[in-house]
C-alpha cells in the first residue's frame, strides 16, 4: 500500500473534489490517532490509507458524520494490527521481537521529519508505556483520554459494553501513570532535574556538563547487550564514565526521562520503540550510579510509567 494510491495521487482521480476534500480534512487527525495507537509512523500511514480505500469502495451516501466514521474505521484497523502484533510476540517469546531494529540510529522508510514530529508531540516515554498495553486497552485509552471520544462510541470498536470499555481505559490509565510513587513529588522533581541535565549535556557532547552531575565515584553498570563486546560491564569514576558518555550522545537524542521502578530514570526509544533503559541512582544533585539495561527479558520485567506533570515543577 503506497501513498500515491490515496487521495494525494492518481487513485482519487475518479472521485469528486468534495469526496477527496472530505477525507483530506480529517487526514491529520486520523494519522495522529493511528500513530498513538500503533506507535509506528509507517503503520499509521497504512491504517489511514486503508480507511481511504474502504471509504472509496463504499462511498459517502450512508455516512452522516464522516469524521466519526473515519475515526471508527481507523481505530478498528489499528485494533486488528495491534492484535496481530501481540499474537506474533506471543509466538516469538524468548526470541527477538520483530519490531526490534538492530540499528536504532537508522532512519526508517517514510518521512523521517514527519515521524520525528509525531514522536515528539506524543512523547517517547508515553509511546513506550502505550506499547505495553493490551490492544483493547490501548484503543480505549487513546480514543478517550487523548481524543475525548465518548465511551459509548468506543464500545462497539472494542466489542465491549460502555461500562467495560470505561474499565479498559481506567486500567490503561493506571498502567500509563504507574502505581503511586514511593517518593514525594519534590524528590521526583529533583531527580528529574538531574536526569534532564545529564541528558542535555550528553546530547551536546559536553563532558564538563556531564561531570557536573556525576558523583566523583560514580559507577556505570550495564548488561552485556547494552554495550559493545569490547566495553566492560562496569566502569568506575566520573572521568571514565563521562568519556564513555561522549559516545552515548548519539543515542541520547532518542532519550527521555520516565519512571523506572517508581524512581526517575531514562528510556531510550528511537521512533518511540524501547531499546534501552537507564536506571539512575541520584543522591543530592549528583548521579552516584546508573545501569544500562537492554536485554529484552529484563526490559519486559521493568515497571515503567510516564512522569506526571507535577514532577516537572
Amino acid at each position: 500500500m503506497h501513498a500515491q494510491d490515496g487521495p494525494a495521487g492518481g487513485f482519487s482521480a475518479g472521485f469528486t473534489g468534495g469526496f477527496t476534500d472530505g477525507f483530506e480534512a480529517h487526514r491529520d487527525r486520523l494519522r495522529s490517532v493511528a500513530h498513538r495507537m500503533l506507535g509506528s509512523f509507517s503503520e499509521a500511514e497504512d491504517a489511514v490509507q486503508e480507511a481511504w480505500l474502504r471509504l472509496a469502495r463504499g462511498g459517502t451516501d450512508d455516512v452522516e458524520n464522516l469524521g466519526g466514521w473515519l475515526t471508527t474505521v481507523v481505530s478498528r484497523i489499528c485494533l486488528d494490527m495491534l492484535r496481530s502484533r501481540a499474537s506474533r510476540r506471543e509466538e516469538l517469546t524468548g526470541h527477538r521481537v520483530p519490531d526490534e531494529d538492530p540499528d536504532p540510529g537508522r532512519e526508517r522508510s517514510g518521512d523521517p521529519e514527519q515521524e520525528a514530529l509525531l514522536v515528539e508531540s506524543v512523547g517517547r516515554a508515553l509511546l513506550v508505556v502505550l506499547d505495553r498495553l493490551g490492544p483493547a486497552e490501548r484503543v480505549a485509552f487513546v480514543l478517550h483520554d487523548m481524543f475525548a471520544v465518548p465511551f459509548d462510541e468506543i464500545a462497539p470498536i472494542v466489542d465491549r459494553s460502555p461500562a467495560t470499555t470505561k474499565k479498559l481505559a481506567s486500567r490503561a490509565r493506571h498502567k500509563v501513570r504507574g502505581a503511586a510513587p514511593a517518593l514525594p513529588g519534590t524528590e521526583l522533581a529533583r531527580q528529574r532535574r538531574v536526569a534532564e541535565a545529564f541528558l542535555t549535556a550528553s546530547r551536546n557532547g559536553d563532558i564538563d556538563g556531564v561531570l557536573a552531575v556525576l558523583a566523583p565515584d560514580v559507577v556505570r553498570r550495564a548488561d552485556r547487550t547494552a554495550v559493545p563486546p569490547d566495553r566492560p560491564g562496569e566502569i568506575r569514576g566520573a572521568r571514565a564514565v563521562a568519556e564513555e558518555i561522549a559516545a552515548f550522545g548519539r543515542s541520547s537524542r532518542f532519550a527521555e526521562p520516565a519512571l523506572v521502578g517508581g524512581a526517575v530514570g531514562i528510556v531510550v526509544a528511537p521512533q518511540g520503540r524501547l531499546r534501552l533503559v537507564v536506571a539512575v541512582t541520584v543522591v543530592g544533585e549528583r548521579i552516584t550510579a546508573y545501569e544500562l539495561i537492554a536485554d529484552p527479558s529484563r526490559l519486559h520485567l521493568l515497571d515503567l510509567a510516564v512522569l506526571d506533570d507535577v514532577t516537572a515543577a
